[in-house]
C-alpha cells in the first residue's frame, strides 16, 4: 500500500501541488483493491461505482461488439486511470468489460468520495478537472489517428507511445486497439522484424 500511495502522490504532484496534510486527506477517499488476473471489476450492466488508479499490474477495457468481436478501448498500466467514464460519471450501467490482464493492485475512489473531494478543495477539483482534459484530448487524438492513419502508421505510433505495453498485453488485444485483426497484426511484426 506504502508504494501504491507514493505513485500516487509523484503523479498528483506531476498536476498539481498538494501539501502533505492535503494530499493525505486527498487519499483518506480512496480504498487499495487486490485484482486478480482475469478478474473483472466492471463488466456490462452494472453501475461502476469507482475510477480506479493502477500502482501495480496491468488492466484493459473492451467492448464486445453484435459478433462477439472484442474491441480494446483503453489499457492500464501503473501509474494510470481506468474505468468505463460514461457509465461512472452518469452513473448508468456499463458498456464495457474491465478486466486485469496481471495480478494487479490499485486504489479506488467512488462517485460519491470523488464529488466530495471536488467540494472539499479547488486544488482537488483542479486536480479531476485536469484529468478530465487530458482524458477528452486522449479520446480526440485516436479519433483522429483512426480516421487519418494506416494501419502500419497506427501501429508504429503505439510502439512508440506506450514501448511498455507490447510485452504485457496479448497480441489480439493491441491489434483491437489499433483496429486489425490479429493475422494483419502479425504479418506486420514480421515484416518489421524482416527489415
Amino acid at each position: 500500500m506504502q508504494e501504491g500511495t507514493a505513485l500516487l502522490k509523484t503523479h498528483i504532484s506531476k498536476r498539481i501541488f498538494l501539501e502533505d496534510d492535503e494530499f493525505e486527506h486527498f487519499l483518506s477517499f480512496f480504498s487499495p483493491k487486490i485484482v486478480k488476473k482475469r478478474q473483472y471489476i466492471i463488466q456490462p450492466d452494472f453501475i461502476p461505482s469507482h475510477r480506479n488508479f493502477v500502482t501495480k499490474g496491468a488492466m484493459r477495457a473492451y467492448i464486445i461488439d453484435a459478433s462477439g468481436n472484442e474491441h480494446t478501448i483503453q489499457f492500464a498500466i501503473e501509474n494510470w486511470w481506468i474505468t468505463d467514464y460514461n457509465a461512472y460519471i452518469y452513473q448508468k450501467p456499463a458498456t464495457m468489460f474491465v478486466m486485469a490482464q496481471e495480478d494487479s493492485t490499485i486504489l479506488q475512489v467512488n462517485r460519491e468520495n470523488e464529488i466530495k473531494l471536488k467540494a472539499l478543495n479547488p486544488k482537488f477539483e483542479t486536480f479531476f478537472r485536469i484529468m478530465a482534459e487530458r482524458s477528452t484530448a486522449y479520446m480526440q487524438r485516436r479519433v483522429i489517428e483512426r480516421l487519418t492513419l494506416s494501419a502500419e502508421e497506427r501501429y508504429r505510433q503505439f510502439l512508440d507511445k506506450y514501448p511498455l505495453m507490447v510485452n504485457r498485453f496479448p497480441q489480439y488485444s493491441i491489434a483491437s486497439y489499433i483496429g486489425v485483426t490479429t493475422e494483419f497484426l502479425s504479418r506486420m511484426r514480421k515484416d518489421r522484424l524482416g527489415r
